[in-house]
């Protein structure tokens, strides 16, 4: 089907302001002094700042509001991604100048990164909603690897070529601007895909996202109010203990962020709780090796070309039929890197760093940021029909890897004392392999999850599809049925009486057929019982002076609808016996229970016929064997054998698997 330009032209312009959403990421993260922070992951520190006065409580606000209001208005994504970048305005000014701004300035700067994250969540969101979905893994993706480009730009040689350190940035951060601003005028500030509208979307299911990350990201500001004094109190020890175990602090810190937080994102749902984890997972994995690297490579360009190398690696996994399993093995990969790094300098991977050896840390930098960039958009896919991708993969995300790295950190001790050194986490490089491992786990289960979740819906929209042309089939059929086939039944039960002979005997028979025809022309469940039958009872109610049965012992238990319909199959068999087969001939039923499926066999001594008589049964539009028997059984999953010759009677064959129930 060939799209309108317009819609064509629409989607491109989405892409581009998407794009020029993750350029002001790489531009904020690439600043040595983006709010007066430090370069690097400062999204994570402009949430989970814990505030400790006036002023660190108005920080900690200022983005915890900003980014609660993009979760409820994420239908205008452009216009946010626009504000983003409006609100990034003030770094164009030199730093002196900076510094002499109001507060309240440097305050809505700070939330300017986190609002143009949570804007990239729902414009990704929006692309899954319309089917793109190979563009909405790369938004995706792109929300964590421009922020790792950005720092990678950050550690490289490359920032003298301008006279002051924050000047450089400043050209990305206009062309982030104006392409966010380009594309808020040209769709008109708003994209009804990010949360369609319906009564499925409203409610409950998007409250629950917006108070899940809105909650997540408020949880800095009681965080802020336990200090060391407390804490102390509270676990019963002295200030003194407290101190001397300073590592304590973070640790009880990140397993109250980790509970909480996990706690509202399985409120959310467990979508949500699966890729928060999952990308969480990575963003702690990410941070030892990252260092590591960084270290190797520096006062050189290595960093950047390498992060540049990894984010094409990890956007090419995104974009990939096969980004699941492509994902995990680039994760592997990573995982199997960090361990032979530890165990090739017997322990010591910060000698990597001080003898300057560049292959390890490009191969380091290369896996782990593709591998930081796949995972959430390897992860996106199975978010987007709940519309969780903005709460799970940003607030929720985000905060989850504050208090694991808060936890994971208080681990890196040395003769049960920490350490201080900038490669302390380094010293821990396995702590990040195992990680990866789990991250690689977590993907893959999604994966299979939203696999197992996509073919169930398939299988329901096409039963219910099954269901819908039955009904019209049915109804199609009613109105001729009725007026014709009914009436001439009632007709017949009426008066067959008053006919003599066999009169009664037909009008009996027209009353059955009557009810059963309208039973099946009504359509209604209630009719056919959700229980399973004795088939083998069933065959023996056929029995006559004309007909044995032999069947096993035991009951053979079968789905009502499969014993009656065999049953019935059987039954046709013998009619044509009776009228076919000769006055002399008799007929014998055998049952066979095989476990797995069920046997019926009817064979008479009667007269027989060629085997093409069949065929011209079929073309004359004599179809009793053909639908009474042959289509019973193929409905039900079997097959029917006939073999007969002249002169050596007929055998007939059904053949049944069992479905799953009860055995005998």
């Amino acid at each position: 089907m060939r799209l309108p330009a317009s819609f064509l032209s629409r989607r491109s312009v989405a892409l581009a302001g998407a794009l020029s959403g993750a350029l002001l990421l790489v531009a904020a993260s690439s600043m040595r002094t983006f709010d007066g922070g430090p370069s690097g992951m400062t999204i994570l520190a402009a949430l989970t700042a814990r505030p400790r006065d006036a002023l660190g409580t108005a920080s900690a606000l200022a983005p915890i509001v900003v980014v609660t209001a993009g979760l409820i208005l994420l239908r205008w994504w452009p216009l946010l991604l626009a504000g983003a970048g409006l609100l990034a305005v003030p770094t164009l000014l030199p730093l002196h100048v900076r510094m002499e701004l109001p507060l309240s300035v440097g305050l809505l700067t700070r939330s300017s990164q986190p609002l143009a994250l949570v804007a990239l969540l729902a414009a990704a969101q929006a692309m899954f909603r319309r089917g793109e979905t190979r563009r909405g893994t790369l938004v995706a993706g792109l929300s964590v690897g421009s922020t790792l480009l950005g720092m990678g730009i950050a550690n490289s040689w490359a920032r003298p070529l301008f006279y002051e350190p924050d000047d450089w940035p400043r050209p990305l951060v206009l062309l982030a601007i104006a392409g966010t601003a380009t594309a808020a005028w040209f769709l008109r500030g708003r994209d009804p895909a990010a949360w369609p509208a319906g009564a499925a979307h409203q409610g409950w299911a998007r409250l629950r996202l917006v108070l899940a990350g809105g909650l997540a990201l408020a949880l800095a500001l009681p965080l802020g109010l336990l200090t060391s004094d407390r804490l102390a109190l509270l676990l019963g020890v002295t200030r003194g203990a407290m101190y001397r175990h300073g590592y304590v602090f973070g640790a009880v810190i990140g397993t109250i962020a980790l509970i909480v937080v996990a706690a509202l994102a399985a409120m959310a749902g467990p979508w949500t709780l699966g890729g928060a984890l999952t990308a969480a997972t990575v963003l702690v994995a990410m941070s030892a090796p990252l260092i590591l690297a960084m270290g190797i490579l520096q006062y050189t360009r290595l960093p950047f070309f390498s992060v540049l190398a990894g984010l094409a690696l990890g956007a090419g996994l995104a974009w990939s039929r096969l980004r699941v399993p492509l994902t995990v093995a680039v994760t592997l990969g990573a995982a199997t890197a960090l361990f032979i790094a530890y165990a090739g300098t017997t322990g010591h991977p910060e000698r990597l760093a001080e003898q300057r050896i560049a292959v390890p840390g490009i191969l380091i930098a290369v896996l782990v940021t593709a591998a930081a960039t796949a995972i959430p958009a390897t992860v996106a896919p199975a978010l987007a029909p709940s519309g969780a991708i903005p709460a799970a993969l940003g607030p929720l995300a985000l905060v989850l890897a504050m208090g694991g790295r808060e936890a994971v950190e208080s681990t890196y001790l040395r003769d049960g004392l920490p350490e201080s050194s900038y490669f302390s986490p380094v010293f821990h490089l396995t702590t990040s392999a195992v990680l990866l491992l789990v991250a690689a786990a977590g993907v893959g289960g999604l994966g299979y999850a939203q696999q197992w979740a996509t073919r169930r819906a398939d299988r329901l929209r096409a039963e219910q599809i099954r269901r819908e042309a039955a009904e019209a089939e049915r109804n199609r059929l009613a109105r001729p049925i009725h007026d014709g086939v009914l009436q001439v039944l009632a007709l017949m039960q009426r008066h067959g009486n008053e006919l003599g002979g066999p009169g009664p005997q037909l009008a009996t028979l027209a009353g059955e057929q009557e009810q059963a025809l309208r039973t099946l022309l009504s359509g209604n469940p209630a009719a056919a019982p959700a229980f399973y039958l004795d088939l083998r009872a069933l065959l023996t109610a056929l029995s006559s002076p004309t007909v044995e049965i032999a069947a096993p012992a035991d009951p053979v238990l079968l789905p009502a609808q499969t014993a009656q319909e065999l049953a019935a199959a059987a039954q046709a068999a013998l009619d044509n016996v009776s009228r076919h087969a000769g006055p002399t001939a008799r007929a014998w039923v055998l049952l066979e229970d095989e476990g797995d499926a069920v046997r019926v066999t009817v064979r008479d001594d009667g007269v027989g016929f060629a085997p093409e008589r069949l065929a011209e049964a079929a073309d004359a539009g004599r179809l009793g064997v053909a639908q009474s028997m042959r289509g019973r059984v193929a409905d039900l999953g079997g097959t029917t054998e006939i073999s007969s010759r002249p002169g050596r009677g007929t055998e007939v064959e059904f053949h049944v698997p069992r479905r799953r129930g009860p055995t005998t």
